[in-house]
């Protein structure tokens, strides 16, 4: 976890988020590559506010990391996209303009909806390029052993839709990129 902290970056008039026609969607990141969602992450800028993602905004996992586009990651892609995936997305609630929660929402066999794996949300350089991110913190005590050392991070690459990494930190070693998911509120 990183100490530094970041205030929400100033809007700038030549924001790199595209509001054009043509937009792109959780759809339309699912058929990029890891390599491509890696390079639309580095140039997109962190959300405006804490607040930005609050609510219960519907996530995609996206791409694993995977160099040689493997059956496992071919597998992950596809069943990424079913009704029995698991993962639903993130619940943020910001608790001021600096710092927020969350947790995921988990749909186990179709039936039960649960919610595992709470994070603090906060505005901190990113692990992969320094730049800002809204970065989600995992290491919690409520957060079983393994889960606390995920750190994922969003930036906003359309209005409404953000891309992020998940990253394994573990102690002395560098984070480690395992998968890129997407979070949509349009």
């Amino acid at each position: 976890m990183t100490t530094a902290t970041l205030t929400a970056p100033a809007k700038a008039s030549a924001r790199a988020v595209p509001k054009k026609p043509g937009r792109l969607t959780l759809d339309t990141l699912h058929n990029m590559t890891f390599a491509e969602l890696d390079a639309l992450y580095r140039s997109a800028p962190a959300p405006d506010s804490i607040a930005a993602l609050d609510g219960e905004p519907q996530g995609r996992m996206l791409a694993l990391k995977d160099t040689k586009n493997g059956p496992l990651a071919k597998f992950a892609r596809n069943f990424s996209q079913s009704a029995n995936f698991p993962w639903m997305g993130k619940n943020f609630t910001s608790l001021g303009k600096d710092r927020g929660e969350g947790i995921n929402r988990i749909n186990l066999l179709g039936r039960a909806r649960r919610q595992w794996f709470r994070f603090e949300t906060s505005f901190q350089p990113s692990l992969i390029d320094g730049k800002p991110c809204f970065q989600l913190d995992y290491g919690l005590a409520s957060n079983p052993p393994g889960i606390r050392h995920i750190i994922d991070e969003l930036r906003e690459v359309d209005e409404g839709l953000y891309l992020g990494p998940a990253q394994l930190v573990i102690a002395g070693r560098e984070p480690v990129t395992v998968l890129y998911f997407g979070i949509s509120q349009q």
